[in-house]
Protein backbone atom coordinates (compact mmCIF):
# COMPACT_ATOMS: atom_id res chain seq x y z
CA UNK A 1 0.00 0.00 0.00
CA UNK A 2 1.53 3.38 -1.21
CA UNK A 3 2.14 6.69 1.14
CA UNK A 4 0.43 9.72 -0.26
CA UNK A 5 2.23 12.98 0.56
CA UNK A 6 0.45 16.37 -0.35
CA UNK A 7 3.23 18.91 -0.86
CA UNK A 8 1.44 21.50 0.39
CA UNK A 9 1.66 25.78 1.79
CA UNK A 10 -0.22 28.41 0.50
CA UNK A 11 2.26 30.35 -0.03
CA UNK A 12 4.05 30.63 -3.01
CA UNK A 13 7.71 30.55 -4.00
CA UNK A 14 8.61 28.60 -0.82
CA UNK A 15 9.69 25.47 -2.84
CA UNK A 16 6.77 23.38 -2.72
CA UNK A 17 7.66 21.82 -6.46
CA UNK A 18 11.13 21.73 -5.96
CA UNK A 19 11.07 19.98 -3.18
CA UNK A 20 8.25 17.53 -5.11
CA UNK A 21 10.24 16.87 -8.00
CA UNK A 22 13.79 16.04 -5.69
CA UNK A 23 12.11 13.90 -3.21
CA UNK A 24 10.52 11.91 -5.73
CA UNK A 25 13.52 11.19 -7.18
CA UNK A 26 15.79 10.86 -4.46
CA UNK A 27 12.98 7.79 -3.34
CA UNK A 28 12.91 6.58 -6.71
CA UNK A 29 16.70 6.79 -6.55
CA UNK A 30 16.22 4.31 -3.19
CA UNK A 31 14.68 1.72 -5.32
CA UNK A 32 10.98 2.98 -4.22
CA UNK A 33 8.07 2.72 -6.92
CA UNK A 34 7.17 6.65 -7.11
CA UNK A 35 4.29 8.78 -8.59
CA UNK A 36 4.01 12.35 -8.40
CA UNK A 37 0.80 14.38 -9.71
CA UNK A 38 1.21 18.12 -10.62
CA UNK A 39 -1.93 19.58 -9.51
CA UNK A 40 -0.43 22.87 -9.65
CA UNK A 41 -2.38 24.60 -12.75
CA UNK A 42 1.06 26.60 -13.75
CA UNK A 43 2.51 23.37 -14.46
CA UNK A 44 6.51 24.14 -13.44
CA UNK A 45 6.27 20.42 -12.44
CA UNK A 46 5.16 19.41 -15.31
CA UNK A 47 8.35 21.04 -17.22
CA UNK A 48 10.71 20.32 -15.20
CA UNK A 49 10.20 16.75 -16.46
CA UNK A 50 10.36 18.23 -20.37
CA UNK A 51 6.93 17.93 -20.88
CA UNK A 52 5.34 20.69 -22.66
CA UNK A 53 1.73 21.57 -20.92
CA UNK A 54 0.57 23.19 -23.97
CA UNK A 55 1.15 19.72 -26.22
CA UNK A 56 -0.70 17.56 -23.35
CA UNK A 57 -4.06 16.33 -25.10
CA UNK A 58 -5.14 14.55 -21.88
CA UNK A 59 -3.74 15.86 -18.11
CA UNK A 60 -4.79 16.27 -14.50
CA UNK A 61 -7.90 18.63 -15.41
CA UNK A 62 -9.39 15.67 -17.35
CA UNK A 63 -8.80 13.37 -14.29
CA UNK A 64 -10.48 15.60 -11.92
CA UNK A 65 -13.54 16.53 -14.15
CA UNK A 66 -13.94 13.07 -16.09
CA UNK A 67 -14.86 10.14 -14.30
CA UNK A 68 -13.81 7.73 -16.87
CA UNK A 69 -10.18 8.79 -17.30
CA UNK A 70 -7.91 6.96 -15.05
CA UNK A 71 -4.32 7.98 -13.92
CA UNK A 72 -3.01 4.98 -15.75
CA UNK A 73 -4.58 6.36 -19.04
CA UNK A 74 -2.29 9.72 -18.30
CA UNK A 75 0.77 8.61 -17.20
CA UNK A 76 4.29 9.75 -18.98
CA UNK A 77 7.39 8.55 -17.16
CA UNK A 78 10.98 10.17 -16.91
CA UNK A 79 13.28 7.91 -18.29
CA UNK A 80 16.25 8.99 -16.16
CA UNK A 81 14.53 8.44 -12.74
CA UNK A 82 11.87 6.11 -13.65
CA UNK A 83 9.40 8.20 -11.56
CA UNK A 84 5.84 8.24 -13.21
CA UNK A 85 4.13 11.85 -13.83
CA UNK A 86 0.53 12.82 -13.68
CA UNK A 87 1.24 16.23 -15.67
CA UNK A 88 -1.02 19.34 -15.67
CA UNK A 89 -1.55 22.60 -17.65
CA UNK A 90 -3.29 26.10 -17.33
CA UNK A 91 -6.83 24.13 -17.52
CA UNK A 92 -6.83 23.01 -14.47
CA UNK A 93 -7.55 25.87 -13.41
CA UNK A 94 -10.63 25.56 -14.54
CA UNK A 95 -11.68 22.27 -12.97
CA UNK A 96 -11.76 24.36 -9.23
CA UNK A 97 -15.06 26.32 -10.31
CA UNK A 98 -16.46 22.82 -12.51
CA UNK A 99 -15.79 21.07 -9.39
CA UNK A 100 -17.77 23.48 -6.90
CA UNK A 101 -20.89 23.78 -9.09
CA UNK A 102 -21.04 20.10 -9.59
CA UNK A 103 -24.55 19.28 -8.88
CA UNK A 104 -23.52 16.12 -7.27
CA UNK A 105 -21.67 17.40 -5.06
CA UNK A 106 -18.46 14.81 -5.62
CA UNK A 107 -16.10 17.15 -5.55
CA UNK A 108 -13.23 15.45 -3.61
CA UNK A 109 -12.34 13.13 -5.77
CA UNK A 110 -8.69 12.98 -6.29
CA UNK A 111 -8.86 10.29 -3.16
CA UNK A 112 -11.16 8.20 -5.46
CA UNK A 113 -8.96 8.03 -8.67
CA UNK A 114 -6.06 7.58 -6.48
CA UNK A 115 -7.33 4.17 -4.45
CA UNK A 116 -6.85 1.62 -7.54
CA UNK A 117 -2.57 2.08 -7.84
CA UNK A 118 -2.34 2.28 -4.70
CA UNK A 119 -1.06 -1.22 -4.21
CA UNK A 120 1.07 -0.90 -7.34
CA UNK A 121 2.87 2.08 -6.33
CA UNK A 122 5.04 3.11 -2.85
CA UNK A 123 4.80 6.59 -2.59
CA UNK A 124 2.36 9.19 -4.49
CA UNK A 125 3.41 12.91 -3.85
CA UNK A 126 1.03 15.53 -4.82
CA UNK A 127 2.03 19.24 -5.93
CA UNK A 128 -0.46 21.33 -4.81
CA UNK A 129 -1.30 24.69 -6.09
CA UNK A 130 -0.54 27.93 -4.06
CA UNK A 131 -3.60 28.09 -2.00
CA UNK A 132 -6.24 26.69 0.35
CA UNK A 133 -8.89 26.05 -2.32
CA UNK A 134 -10.37 22.66 -3.67
CA UNK A 135 -7.84 21.58 -5.53
CA UNK A 136 -5.61 21.34 -2.38
CA UNK A 137 -8.70 20.02 -0.32
CA UNK A 138 -8.60 17.36 -2.72
CA UNK A 139 -4.66 16.27 -2.38
CA UNK A 140 -5.39 16.85 1.86
CA UNK A 141 -8.61 14.23 1.72
CA UNK A 142 -6.74 11.73 -0.33
CA UNK A 143 -3.51 12.07 1.49
CA UNK A 144 -1.93 10.24 4.68
CA UNK A 145 0.25 13.04 5.58
CA UNK A 146 1.26 16.32 4.26
CA UNK A 147 4.91 17.27 3.74
CA UNK A 148 5.14 21.17 4.47
CA UNK A 149 8.48 23.35 2.31
CA UNK A 150 8.34 26.48 4.45
CA UNK A 151 10.91 29.03 3.59
CA UNK A 152 12.59 30.43 6.26
CA UNK A 153 11.17 34.22 6.09
CA UNK A 154 9.12 34.85 9.06
CA UNK A 155 6.13 35.72 6.19
CA UNK A 156 6.60 32.03 5.28
CA UNK A 157 6.48 31.10 8.78
CA UNK A 158 3.19 32.85 9.69
CA UNK A 159 1.54 31.39 6.98
CA UNK A 160 2.37 27.79 8.61
CA UNK A 161 -0.34 28.78 11.16
CA UNK A 162 -3.05 29.30 8.44
CA UNK A 163 -2.52 26.16 6.94
CA UNK A 164 -2.09 23.73 9.95
CA UNK A 165 -5.31 25.12 10.63
CA UNK A 166 -6.90 24.18 6.87
CA UNK A 167 -5.29 20.74 7.96
CA UNK A 168 -7.41 20.36 11.18
CA UNK A 169 -10.30 21.13 9.59
CA UNK A 170 -9.46 18.53 6.59
CA UNK A 171 -8.93 15.94 9.49
CA UNK A 172 -12.08 16.54 11.36
CA UNK A 173 -15.17 16.46 8.03
CA UNK A 174 -12.99 14.28 5.64
CA UNK A 175 -10.03 12.87 6.49
CA UNK A 176 -9.05 12.05 10.38
CA UNK A 177 -6.07 9.81 9.39
CA UNK A 178 -4.70 13.37 8.14
CA UNK A 179 -1.18 13.89 9.74
CA UNK A 180 1.74 16.43 8.83
CA UNK A 181 4.31 14.21 7.53
CA UNK A 182 7.07 16.55 7.90
CA UNK A 183 7.94 20.36 7.61
CA UNK A 184 11.05 20.80 5.68
CA UNK A 185 12.71 24.42 6.03
CA UNK A 186 13.78 25.48 2.55
CA UNK A 187 15.66 28.14 1.30
CA UNK A 188 17.82 28.60 3.83
CA UNK A 189 20.79 31.24 4.23
CA UNK A 190 22.45 30.05 6.95
CA UNK A 191 24.45 33.36 6.61
CA UNK A 192 21.41 35.65 7.04
CA UNK A 193 20.38 36.08 10.99
CA UNK A 194 16.64 36.17 9.98
CA UNK A 195 16.45 33.01 8.23
CA UNK A 196 18.57 31.13 11.61
CA UNK A 197 15.81 32.92 13.77
CA UNK A 198 12.94 31.43 11.86
CA UNK A 199 15.08 28.19 11.81
CA UNK A 200 15.15 28.46 15.51
CA UNK A 201 11.74 28.91 15.68
CA UNK A 202 10.64 25.86 13.68
CA UNK A 203 12.83 23.68 16.09
CA UNK A 204 11.17 24.78 18.98
CA UNK A 205 7.77 24.82 18.21
CA UNK A 206 7.42 22.03 15.49
CA UNK A 207 10.28 19.86 16.68
CA UNK A 208 8.00 16.67 16.26
CA UNK A 209 7.71 17.15 13.06
CA UNK A 210 10.41 19.09 11.55
CA UNK A 211 13.25 17.53 9.04
CA UNK A 212 15.64 19.38 10.09
CA UNK A 213 17.37 19.45 7.24
CA UNK A 214 17.50 22.49 5.66
CA UNK A 215 17.15 23.08 2.12
CA UNK A 216 19.60 25.93 1.27
CA UNK A 217 19.03 28.80 -1.41
CA UNK A 218 20.54 27.47 -4.26
CA UNK A 219 21.21 28.77 -8.20
CA UNK A 220 21.49 24.48 -9.53
CA UNK A 221 18.17 23.43 -7.67
CA UNK A 222 16.36 25.99 -10.81
CA UNK A 223 19.12 25.18 -13.36
CA UNK A 224 18.21 21.73 -12.30
CA UNK A 225 14.34 21.95 -13.24
CA UNK A 226 15.14 24.06 -16.27
CA UNK A 227 17.31 21.36 -17.37
CA UNK A 228 14.30 18.53 -17.06
CA UNK A 229 16.51 17.21 -14.41
CA UNK A 230 16.16 16.36 -10.64
CA UNK A 231 19.20 18.11 -8.60
CA UNK A 232 20.88 14.46 -8.36
CA UNK A 233 20.92 13.99 -12.13
CA UNK A 234 22.26 17.59 -12.25
CA UNK A 235 25.02 17.49 -9.99
CA UNK A 236 25.04 14.85 -7.12
CA UNK A 237 27.44 16.13 -5.26
CA UNK A 238 25.65 19.29 -4.69
CA UNK A 239 24.42 20.25 -1.05
CA UNK A 240 21.00 20.28 -2.06
CA UNK A 241 21.43 16.87 -3.80
CA UNK A 242 22.57 15.98 -0.21
CA UNK A 243 19.65 17.68 1.82
CA UNK A 244 16.76 15.77 -0.36
CA UNK A 245 18.55 12.19 -0.14
CA UNK A 246 18.40 12.51 3.36
CA UNK A 247 15.21 14.03 3.17
CA UNK A 248 14.15 10.70 1.05
CA UNK A 249 16.36 8.76 3.81
CA UNK A 250 14.06 9.51 7.00
CA UNK A 251 10.70 9.50 5.39
CA UNK A 252 11.44 5.66 3.74
CA UNK A 253 13.17 4.92 7.20
CA UNK A 254 9.48 6.06 8.76
CA UNK A 255 7.71 4.19 6.06
CA UNK A 256 9.16 1.25 6.49
CA UNK A 257 9.94 1.39 10.31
Amino acid sequence: MSKVYAVANQKGGVGKTTTTRNLGAALAARGRRVLIVDLDPQGHLTLSFGVDPLKLEKHAYHLMIDEDVTIASILVYHHGSGVGLVPTNLDLSGAEIELLVDPTGNNLVLKSKIAPIRDKIDYILVDCPPSLGLLTINALTAADGVIIPVHTHYLAYHGLQLLTKTIAKVQKRANPDLKIAGIVPTLYDSRAKHDNEVLGELRANYKDVLINIPVSRRVALADAMVAAQSIDEFDGSSDGARAYRQIAEVLDGRQTS
